[in-house]
């Protein structure tokens, strides 16, 4: 077995240790589990929308609190019909799908010649990796898709399960989920599940600019569901039909989309390295051909468990949007400009700057990278392994637990005494069961930062022992202390501080 393939195989078990953890600790489980799931489609437990909710909270906060120029909203997700025509989703809105005549199975065009490309690379055949990528994506802007046929049998792409390349013709599949609105069938019509948020915002550019009284420059943040028929979804909670989407909307005078494109590029970037992401982890890859619509576009890339893909986009998306809606709507979205000096140039279609994270793929990340194993030697000589949550103490599920030594003696009364003074400022738990060192053990293996033990020490001078996750180094702590040490220590400005 090659070195690449070892390293495969490698990648792959680290994925599945997080997928296992992430199910056996209550951070994210399979959809309608007890019917045996339904693909790509996840629920998250009790310990997992605790640290997606800190994501998203610290995410806002860092682009509305921050930021005296950005504003929050929150847009349906059923719009009028006419507005994904309008985006262009309705027409173009397509993934090139074929299916094996023998397995019956349908798979991604791109996904194969990607598959194929990793099989070059591991080889050695670096050149013919690129050069297949290279040959794909200019079939797919010719929107050639005989041509992706023919490219996929001279290639010898065989379906994995049939292991034929007995391949059909080529076609678009549209990725938006469609429904009907309305009580009766024939007075129905088509709407669809947004596949992005940024649209409600696009749509609200006038009714926000003009309530909120902002002046360009200035931004629309929004956190909400979207919805994309992935044909093939993979890679546990990176792709999915259902996700979340924190997405950030700045709007800019033309001509100036290049300076706030750097500004908000490296902002990003120092948001993920303030949450705990390592540089070494992260790397930004520019779009060699953006969009139609863009005049710049970067990816921030994690090093997920699979590789590197992306985390965040940053894109600089001209004024194509609003020129679609006011192009279909008829009316005027022009904004007046009345710090521009030349009268004739004050009234003009904003520019904008687009941030956009997946809240899954974020917490995805930072799972992957929390997710940690010490390995070392028991007081016997043998070797253990120490698995624990790495999580920043701002963004973990819950930030303490209190845990009395014995269930005897009035530990439990001290001890939920100490639980009733923190609980309303920070997310503690009380866990009175079991052994002082398996609750240790659990309590690490959900990411808490700090552990309270509550012992016979306690009833005599008022003082318990404070451990640390990370070192799991323990200290004495007087109760009166514990409020303000713990507060600091689990804020958010910690996150912010590094931010400003």
């Amino acid at each position: 077995m090659s070195k690449n393939k070892k390293n495969l195989t490698l990648e792959e078990a680290s994925l599945q240790k997080i997928i296992s953890h992430a199910k056996e600790y209550g951070f994210v489980f399979p959809s309608s589990d007890i019917y045996d799931g339904l693909q790509a489609v996840y629920d998250y437990g009790q310990n997992g929308v605790e640290l997606k909710n800190n994501l998203k909270e610290a995410w806002w906060k860092a682009m509305t609190m921050l930021h005296d120029n950005v504003v929050g909203i929150d847009a349906a997700i059923f719009m009028h019909p006419t507005v994904w025509k309008a985006s262009g989703h309705v027409d173009s809105f397509n993934d090139p799908m074929v299916d094996n005549k023998d397995s019956k199975k349908r798979y991604r065009v791109d996904h194969l010649f990607e598959a194929k490309a990793a099989a070059y690379s591991e080889e050695g055949k670096e050149d013919e990796a690129q050069a297949l990528i290279a040959r794909m994506n200019q079939l797919l802007t010719d929107e050639n898709l005989e041509g992706l046929r023919q490219l996929l049998i001279e290639e010898g792409i065989v379906c994995p399960i049939a292991k034929t390349n007995n391949w059909t013709e080529v076609r678009q599949f549209n990725l938006m989920f469609a429904t009907q609105i309305g009580s009766v069938a024939e007075e129905s019509n088509t709407v669809y599940l947004r596949p992005e948020t940024a649209q409600g915002i696009f749509t609200n550019f006038q009714n926000v600019q003009q309530t909120s009284r902002q002046k360009v420059p200035f931004g629309i943040a929004q956190i909400g569901k979207a919805f994309r028929n992935e044909i093939v979804a993979r890679q546990f909670i990176f792709r999915m039909r259902e996700f979340e989407q924190m997405e950030m909307q700045f709007f800019v005078r033309p001509g100036t989309q290049k300076e706030w494109f750097e500004y908000w590029k490296e902002k990003r970037y120092q948001f993920l390295l303030a949450l705990g992401l390592p540089k070494e982890k992260l790397r930004f890859h520019e779009h060699e051909k953006p969009a139609h619509y863009a005049d710049a576009a970067f990816d921030i890339e994690y090093d997920f468990p699979f590789g590197f893909r992306e985390l965040e986009g940053i894109h600089s998306r001209t004024d194509f949007d609003l020129k679609q809606h006011q192009a279909y709507v008829k009316k005027n979205l022009n904004y007046f400009d009345q710090e521009v000096e030349e009268k004739d140039k004050q009234r003009y279609l904003p520019y904008v700057v687009e941030t956009s994270i997946g809240a899954d793929r974020l917490f995805l990340a930072i799972l992957s990278n929390a997710y940690t194993e010490d390995y070392g030697v028991d007081a016997k000589g043998n070797e253990k392994v120490r698995t624990y949550l790495k999580i920043h103490p701002a963004i973990a599920p819950v930030k303490v637990a209190v845990l009395p030594l014995l269930r005897k003696q009035n530990l439990p009364t001290k001890a939920k005494e100490v639980f009733e003074m923190l609980r309303y400022d920070m997310a503690t738990i009380y866990e009175e069961r079991g052994a002082i060192g398996k609750n240790y053990t659990r309590m690490d293996m959900i990411g808490v930062p700090f552990c309270i033990t509550v012992d016979h020490q306690t009833l005599e001078d008022e003082t318990v022992t404070l451990r640390h996750r990370d070192t799991t180094t323990q200290e004495r702590v007087a109760i009166t202390d514990l409020h303000n040490k713990l507060s600091e220590a689990v804020s958010m400005k910690r996150i912010f501080e590094k931010l400003i």
